[in-house]
């Protein structure tokens, strides 16, 4: 047999996901604290608002399906590259009508920039494509370290930009700023490329080795998890197993609830609270970042109490601070319950994909894909249902709007139980 030279090992495909995620969000995380330039210019309702900030949230929890289902036939750099590349065409859009039309001549536009924010976001359907990819370097029982640090290191892109972007608007402009995120995702394309490496598996067979010879080589390796079948049936595979949906409803609420409330709370402080556009930046990204935060401890310690149980203390946290929330009248009450939030969906986020190879374990990157895709599309879904309670309620709608994630909170303790209720009966029947 001919001699062939892997490259890369565990921690540079870590690396490569993280960094590639990162750069991802340059584009979405725009829309939400930018929100208001295009309310001043287009003269938008809440609800315009609401779908304005959530479009690249459409494309980017759609598109991790397929992407995700990828991942297991060619492992996570092509599809990777592809997503990275489209964002920055849309990004790159978004930049040049601006320099054409802003601010005088925008009336009219709304359809092409909602457009080009459903390109951009397909940035954020990395989100799948990298857990796939994470997942095959790792050994099972380092999956809930590896899946978090990748998760809550790249999602804290987006707490970092509401924190920058305000200062930056500030001193260089509306334009200047869409112009400076295009450029910082152009590098992170490139950047990907170069340090974005497919684990084993996937080497042995872009070399040409057959699928026994390549499991059988990377297992020398140290690679424990493999791929089974192509794109449809690893799809078909993932979806028919029960606890993939049950896994995708508790993504929904809380990574598609991080997305939707990134892009939420910068109008949320201003326009409840009438905090100045730096200020609710900077509270926009203590959740962000406290959210991704706790992502990276969630995976520990789901490592250590089993997913199951450590999404069940998340949720139950979630709960009690979306009611808070929903009736807290002052700043304090509100951003100490912003803290909890946080705190509950970081760590229910982990959780999630620490069951996924444990769950679905011959088709990780299709499970990945569901939950990823359908999940994130909570990102597109919760603003305009949130925007249209505003709409209707007026300014303390901006609070009772939260009342939606205490109903979807209770819907997870439900599905928890279950888990955990088949978790035991598993437990029990396991010979001793």
């Amino acid at each position: 047999m001919d001699q062939f030279k892997t490259k890369g090992n565990c921690n540079r495909g870590l690396l490569g996901t993280t960094l590639g995620f990162f750069f991802g969000f340059a584009a979405v995380s725009l829309y939400g604290p930018t929100a208001i330039k295009f309310k001043e210019a287009m003269n938008l309702t809440p609800a315009m608002i609401g779908l304005l900030v959530a479009i690249p949230s459409l494309s980017g929890s759609l598109l991790r399906i397929p992407f995700g289902a990828w991942v297991d036939i060619t492992g996570g750099r092509k599809p990777f590259l592809i997503l990275l590349i489209t964002s920055a065409i849309g990004l790159g859009g978004v930049t040049l009508l601006l320099n054409v039309a802003y601010p005088n001549n925008m009336h009219g536009l709304y359809g092409p920039v909602l457009f080009l924010g459903m390109l951009s976001g397909c940035g954020i359907a990395t989100f799948s494509v990298g857990i796939g990819q994470t997942s095959y370097w790792f050994p099972k029982n380092k999956q809930g370290m590896a899946l978090g640090s990748f998760g809550g290191l790249g999602n804290l892109a987006p707490g970092m930009f509401s924190l920058i972007l305000p200062i930056y608007l500030q001193h260089f402009g509306f334009i200047s700023a869409y112009f400076a995120w295009f450029i910082f995702l152009v590098f992170g394309t490139i950047t990907y490329a170069v340090i974005g490496t497919n684990s084993f598996y996937f080497q042995f067979r872009k070399a040409g080795r057959s699928d026994a010879e390549s499991r059988e080589e990377a297992s020398k390796l140290g690679q424990e998890i493999f791929p089974s079948g192509n794109v449809k049936d690893s799809l078909i595979h993932s979806a028919k197993t029960k606890n993939t949906w049950a896994l995708v409803a508790l993504y929904f609420t809380t990574f598609g609830g991080f997305i939707a409330l990134t892009a939420w709370f910068p109008i949320y402080w201003s326009q409840f609270h009438a905090f100045s556009p730096v200020k609710a930046g900077v509270f926009t990204a203590i959740f962000s970042l406290l959210a991704s935060v706790a992502r990276v401890a969630g995976g520990l310690i789901s490592d250590k109490t089993g997913g199951e149980k450590a999404s069940l203390y998340s949720i139950l946290l979630l709960l009690f601070a979306s009611g808070i929330l929903t009736f807290a009248g002052t700043p304090l009450i509100a951003i100490s319950a912003v803290v909890l939030l946080a705190a509950g969906m970081g760590v229910n986020n982990a959780a999630i994909f620490k069951l996924v190879p444990h769950y679905v374990p011959k088709a990780v990157g299709g499970a990945a894909g569901w939950i990823g895709g359908i999940g994130a599309f909570g990102g597109f879904a919760i603003p305009p249902v949130m925007g249209a309670i505003a709409n209707a309620s007026g300014k303390i709608g901006y609070a009772r709007g939260f009342i939606l994630f205490v109903f979807l909170a209770v819907i997870n303790l439900f599905i928890i139980y279950s888990l955990l209720r088949m978790l035991t009966i598993r437990k029990r029947d396991l010979p001793s």
